[in-house]
């Protein structure tokens, strides 16, 4: 207590973690000590093994709800990703407002919670219906569009506006394949016009197909459906797709414009109109709930390729939801062995992003049973690792958990048995910073093939070793210290590691840098992007895309516009550049693919699932992402969320305030009130926050709501402001 008293709050958090009484910090919390030693308390949260590290940070959460300072306990309800916690912080707070606040919060993170009944019941109708739609993120469509008017970004951008290929001298523009660069066309156009609503490709709109002064605006709306069949086969689903990426969370006003094309001729545009309902809904949460009524209707469907868009708009639309009704029409597909194993694969892919991180075992079992009733040569296929890939995200950050099905997976043949069980580790310790998994999984990257000479080595035989480097990246990333380790780490890998095991490496660097594009990560990436191995290659050209996603980051468009023009031969690979480039400039620079909350580095589960489907599907990039299943691009849309701070008054009416931004330092134990963020400028809101950015208020007129400025804040009057005012 004396220490707790004195400003000595680390010193006691110390002492009372040495001899296992944190009763004795909560009974000494009050509200003068509670932020330095929750802070401290969550820092060393990060260097204690499972299932100690829960201690801590149920004490920082007890602590936090002791001095009411709800939103701070939610975030640390959310970095353990319980929901029964989440509930009760709802639960204890009576504020009407401080509610709302909450729910915001909420909805960034993309969790969903019953407020009809139990421990977050809300009595009042009205408050509890307001409360869903915020955390429903119903008007996240028109939050972001004031967003964008309010910077001024509101004008369509065609890909040529992202290539601009008149500053690489004309050289790069020969292209190889116009069937290829047509659907990477589609690709860049829907991630930088991302939930803008317009575009100049898929939504003009036919006005008066019959009437003379229509000329012009009719040829535009001819040449939207003209784009979509300018495309071949799994071109036309993903070019009416992107559709859906255009019209993102809209779904009030986007539904109606892609429903037309659900009566089209060719299935494959009926498939990617349905992949648009499932996209167009990511990450909305509506009563009606409109995507799922349409989408379950034609899983049944007689065409193939109808059904893996039904399908896989059904996972987009509730990544992270875990809806019982949407398990019920895709376990059905998922066990029976007399469907292709691409439908299998991407029913449950499907049904796992729902469920992610629940283990449920009902998912489990049939995806075991699936993996089990297949032959070798569908296992070793791009499906086949689909269904392991499934397999782990039902695990997402369960740890422990997980040891039960890596035994089962050891029983698969030989060609999955290693891979699935590399998955399944990766996925339950994602985002932990797990030491004993880091090294674990690089002693998997340094083991050598015991063969004969003569021997080659088979493709699966070392496919877990790219695994084992991806996991290193998604388990370090969590922390900041075990990411900084990982990044020397990896650097030996490309040293010594072999073939295998330096393909994971750039898609390691891409998770631990989502949406921050460091300057030694990129040059890094940029020299493996001209490495004498494809598969690296192909890896780093993904990567790179990642790194800079959402940043418009200057240097990587031109390192990019570069290497559009040294793989101008090249259609596969000018293919995967493109990508990249239109993965940089997504949202036009409003939007970040990061599965970290910027604050508390709480996990984002649906983000992280996204982000890893994609990334694991890049280590075989002909087989995937870089052939026929580009549609798995779309992977990344519940990861996609504006990296803003919008500040609102207590009507929900936007509230431009002046705020300071800048880089954020690390506070934790320092003596005194150090300063939170240097080099910083004031801006009026809304701002955007780069990677490592915070924000705080410039003014004393208002209180904010939330202790973390991110997202939405809610600003309620300062009660003395005014007269401190007079006084002056």
């Amino acid at each position: 207590p004396w220490n707790m008293a004195h400003n000595a709050e680390p010193e006691a958090v110390d002492l009372c973690l040495e001899v296992n009484r944190l009763d004795m910090i909560l009974a000494a919390i009050d509200a003068d000590n509670a932020g330095r030693a929750c802070l401290y308390l969550l820092s060393c949260a990060a260097y204690l093994p499972e299932p100690e590290d829960r201690t801590v940070y149920m004490c920082a959460y007890e602590s936090y709800l002791k001095v009411n300072l709800s939103t701070d306990a939610l975030r640390v309800a959310l970095k353990m990703g319980d929901l029964g916690l989440m509930a009760r912080v709802m639960g204890s707070v009576q504020d009407p407002i401080e509610k709302k606040q909450l729910a915001y919060i909420l909805g960034d993170a993309r969790v969903w919670i019953d407020l009809t009944e139990g421990e977050a019941a809300v009595e009042d109708e009205a408050l509890c219906e307001e409360l869903q739609l915020i955390m429903g993120n119903v008007r996240l469509s028109e939050r972001y569009l004031a967003l964008a008017r309010d910077l001024d970004v509101m004008e369509a951008k065609v890909p040529e506006d992202v290539y601009k290929s008149h500053l690489i001298d004309g050289r790069g523009t020969s292209n190889v394949d116009s069937a290829s660069g047509n659907t990477a066309a589609t690709y860049v156009n829907a991630f930088v016009n991302a939930g803008f609503g317009q575009d100049k490709l898929v939504t003009v709109e036919e006005e008066d197909a019959a009437g003379d002064e229509g000329a012009g605006a009719g040829g535009e709306g001819k040449q939207s459906v003209h784009w979509i069949f300018r495309n071949k086969q799994y071109g036309k689903m993903a070019a009416a797709a992107s559709l859906g990426m255009v019209l993102l969370w809209d779904v009030e006003g986007g539904l109606p414009k892609v429903d037309r094309y659900l009566y089209a001729s060719d299935n494959m545009v009926v498939s990617g109109a349905l992949l648009a309902f499932g996209i167009i809904a990511s990450g909305v949460t509506d009563d009606v709930d409109p995507a799922f009524a349409v989408l379950s209707e034609y899983v049944a469907n007689e065409d193939d390729n109808v059904k893996i868009g039904a399908m896989w708009g059904l996972g987009i639309a509730y990544a992270g939801r875990a809806k019982e009704d949407v398990k019920d029409i895709l376990i059905p597909v998922v066990g029976n062995p007399d469907v292709s194993i691409e439908q299998a694969s991407i029913a449950a892919l499907s049904a796992a992003l729902s469920y992610t991180g629940t283990a449920d075992g009902e998912l489990v079992e049939i995806i075991l049973q699936s993996l089990m009733l297949r032959g070798e040569a569908e296992l070793d296929s791009t499906h086949g690792r689909n269904m392991a890939h499934a397999l782990g995200i039902l695990f997402l950050g369960k740890q422990e958990a997980v040891e039960a099905t890596i035994e089962v997976a050891k029983t698969l043949p030989e060609k999955t048995s290693k891979y699935t069980c590399n998955v399944l580790d990766m996925f339950a310790y994602a985002g932990t910073g797990d030491v004993l998994k880091v090294q674990q999984f690089f002693t998997t990257c340094g083991e050598q093939l015991e063969q004969d000479a003569e021997a080659e080595v088979e493709p699966w035989q070392t496919a877990h070793q790219s695994v084992a480097a991806l996991a290193i990246g998604a388990i370090a990333g969590g922390e900041e210290l075990g990411a900084q380790m990982a990044h020397r780490a990896l650097e030996h890998i490309l040293q010594y590691g072999g073939p295998a095991a330096k393909k994971g490496v750039p898609l390691a660097l891409a998770i631990l840098n989502v949406s921050n594009p460091d300057v030694a990560v990129i040059d890094t990436l940029g020299r493996l992007a001209h490495d004498t191995d494809d598969q690296v290659v192909t890896s780093a050209l993904v990567a790179l895309g990642v790194v800079g996603a959402g940043t418009n980051n200057a240097r990587l468009a031109g390192m990019l516009r570069n290497l559009s023009l040294y793989y101008c031969k090249d259609a596969g690979m000018l293919f995967l550049v493109r990508i990249s480039q239109g993965l940089v400039h997504s949202g036009k620079g409003l939007l970040t693919l990061s599965p970290y909350s910027s604050s508390s580095k709480a996990m984002l589960r649906p983000a992280m699932t996204g982000l890893l489907v994609v990334l694991l599907n890049a280590l075989d990039t002909k087989g995937s992402i870089g052939g026929k299943l580009h549609y798995l691009l779309y992977g990344l849309v519940p990861a996609m969320q504006p990296r803003m701070l919008m500040t609102v008054d207590e009507t929900g009416a936007m509230l431009s305030v002046p705020v300071r931004v800048g880089d954020s330092v690390d506070a934790v134990a320092q003596a005194g009130k150090p300063k939170t963020i240097t080099g910083f400028t004031t801006h009026q809101t809304p701002v955007l926050l780069a990677a490592n950015q915070r924000a705080e208020l410039a003014t004393e007129r208002y209180r904010a709501m939330s202790t973390t400025l991110e997202g939405l804040v809610i600003l309620k009057e300062n009660p003395d402001w005014k007269d401190a005012d007079m006084e002056g």
